[in-house]
């Protein structure tokens, strides 16, 4: 008899403890007018809901209105196409797959691109001087659609990305080394208002 009002009395306790453990449930986002129909209920005099803010998740830093369309960004060089606050994203040779670090890279611009609304993006793909115009203007298309596939997964609007390949036309590094081939297979971010 003693075990069985043991179990009963540690059944109670849990019960208890799991309760207690429980904490306050997190009231649900409401719109901007409060509660629906835009007062409280009748009789009750209570105030309206206050919108609460929306978690931005740990990768993201929600911005306010003026932050999130300012202009405090530069462009990439009108002239040259060159500089702009996004980096290169390299590639391997004959290759159009995303590597682990260049993932790393799009993640980061993906959140510079959230935090700088107006900015539109030309990803540019490019290829080092090896094999026929025809075969790295299609190899540099590929490089630049993965590069803005990729963003897009992320969470950016299609419609502020677009893509041109340059093939072997544009080599960042004109030499002929290894070293300059790895810097001339990449996407490439050109970014204006």
């Amino acid at each position: 008899m003693t075990m069985r009002r043991s179990a009963v009395v540690a059944v109670v306790l849990l019960c208890g403890v799991i309760s207690a453990c429980g904490g306050q449930k997190r009231p649900p986002n409401v719109a901007a007018g409060g509660v629906r129909g835009g007062s409280a209920p009748a009789g009750r005099g209570a105030p309206a809901e206050v919108p609460l803010p929306v978690d931005g998740g740990p990768d993201l830093a929600a911005l306010d209105a003026d932050a999130a369309s300012s202009e405090d960004f530069s462009i990439s060089d009108p002239l040259t196409l060159e500089g702009g606050p996004l980096e290169d994203v390299l590639f391997d040779l004959d290759q159009a797959t995303l590597s682990d670090q260049g993932r790393a890279t799009l993640e980061r611009h993906a959140l510079w691109l959230q935090n700088h609304r107006a900015a539109q993006v030309t990803v540019e793909g490019h290829c080092d001087e090896r094999g026929t115009a025809e075969y790295n203007l299609a190899l540099g298309d590929q490089r630049a659609r993965a590069a803005r596939d990729y963003l897009v997964s992320l969470g950016v609007a299609a419609d502020r990305l677009r893509t041109v390949s340059y093939g072997k036309e544009r080599p960042l590094d004109p030499l002929n080394s290894e070293a300059a081939y790895s810097r001339n297979r990449r996407a490439h971010f050109v970014v204006s208002r």
